[in-house]
């Protein structure tokens, strides 16, 4: 498995504001005998040699991160920092499993940058254990043969989706008691996941997203539905898709991680979205914080001067030529030479277009998997659309 992880603070804030992005992931990775053969043929697979994976976690700061990549080999980048530039062989067999988060914490609240380390750190904690149990009880990819008594129990999906819920709830939780004893306000949006033999099993809160990209399909698909105020006015019908791209409400979402100092710690909760979906030899997952899409900085020029001429085609198409698209996103992960080159571009493109915001990646992929099904099912939920500005916390009153 391939992944790498880039983070920016976004130009609007370069000379003066902090990163409130954290990103992490942790990689199990297992070779044994001739390895699970997914996606390769025999002989390619007896001729993989032994390979590690280092587990990469970050946190964002205020300047600008290299990419860490989950391969050994690195070299400096031209900012200094570490570049991954060593990429799975398509033929390795490894057996592969990881925990994906990424939090974005809410600006202009206290504490948004401890609420996403905490969210991160946390969650990866919980999941990691799970990812090896599973792998473990599973003892059949490799051919090994062990008693059912001997090993622990392979979850299945629903119960991997109730692990990623809880382990959520658990950092939310965890913020909520740093806000107790700290006496201040943090709040997080979340993406939070498991990858594991075959499926990527994930949830989310707030708007922060998680795509894939196939690249026999050639198509992206949105995995997440953001939890905002303008996903739910075009829901309803009362914006069209230009209106949400750069709509004045753009900051304020709908539901987050984290709390206020009166809430209970022991007993607090928040509602989490969680799917299962398949994934392929030929995806490349991109978990991204919102900054990525919602760089546009002349956002609500671009709103008034579309809604004052009257919902103009033309005009509506200048707001699509200067905001960051999916189909864009798609583009540049499909061109890239690979994941260290994708993630940089991304986070040019987004500064760019205006740099409003933190933004953070986290791409991933295993060459190691099945290969696409022929006429792919779709495997997105319903696309929203939405920019962003500093971000409001709306309560939801249910």
């Amino acid at each position: 498995m391939d992944y790498v992880i880039d983070y920016d603070v976004g130009d609007r804030k370069r000379r003066g504001g902090i990163n409130e992005d954290s990103v992490a992931v942790s990689v199990f990775e297992q070779g044994h005998r001739d390895g699970l053969q997914r996606g390769t043929d025999d002989d390619a697979a007896a001729d993989v040699g032994p390979r590690s994976t280092e587990t990469g976690a970050a946190m964002g700061d205020a300047g600008r991160a290299s990419s860490a990549s989950g391969t050994e080999s690195s070299r400096q980048g031209d900012d200094g920092g570490s570049r991954a530039d060593a990429e799975e062989t398509a033929d390795s067999a490894n057996r592969s499993a990881a925990v994906v988060a990424l939090a974005d914490g809410a600006g202009g609240h206290d504490a948004g940058d401890v609420a996403s380390y905490i969210a991160t750190t946390v969650i990866c904690e919980e999941l990691a254990d799970v990812a090896v149990r599973a792998t473990r009880g599973d003892g059949d990819a490799f051919g090994v043969d062990v008693p059912d008594r001997l090993g622990p129990k392979v979850p299945d999906d629903g119960e991997i989706r109730a692990a990623v819920e809880d382990a959520i709830v658990t950092a939310h939780r965890e913020i909520v008691r740093y806000t107790t004893e700290a006496d201040t306000v943090a709040h997080t949006t979340v993406v939070a996941g498991l990858w594991l033999d075959g499926q990527f099993h994930y949830g989310w809160v707030g708007d922060s997203r998680a795509y894939l990209v196939n690249g026999a399909a050639g198509r992206i698909e949105r995995l997440t539905k953001d939890h905002s105020v303008v996903e739910e006015l075009h829901d309803s019908g009362a914006i069209d898709d230009v209106e949400a791209q750069v709509h004045p409400r753009g900051n304020e979402i709908t539901r987050a991680i984290g709390g206020a100092a009166e809430a209970d710690p022991d007993s607090a909760t928040v509602s989490v979205d969680t799917r299962s979906v398949p994934v392929y030899a030929e995806d490349v997952l991109l978990v991204t914080s919102d900054g990525l899409i919602d760089a546009q900085t002349d956002a609500h020029d671009l709103y008034n001067r579309y809604v004052d001429a009257g919902r103009d085609e033309r005009v509506g198409q200048q707001v699509w030529d200067a905001v960051v698209t999916d189909d864009e996103l798609r583009e540049l992960v499909l061109q890239g030479d690979d994941l260290a080159t994708v993630a940089s571009d991304l986070i040019a493109m987004a500064n760019e277009r205006g740099g409003y915001d933190n933004l953070s990646t986290i791409l991933a992929k295993d060459s190691a998997l099945d290969a696409t099904p022929p006429g792919l099912d779709s495997r997105a939920i319903d696309p929203p659309h939405v920019s962003e500005r500093e971000t409001v916390i709306i309560p939801d009153d249910s």
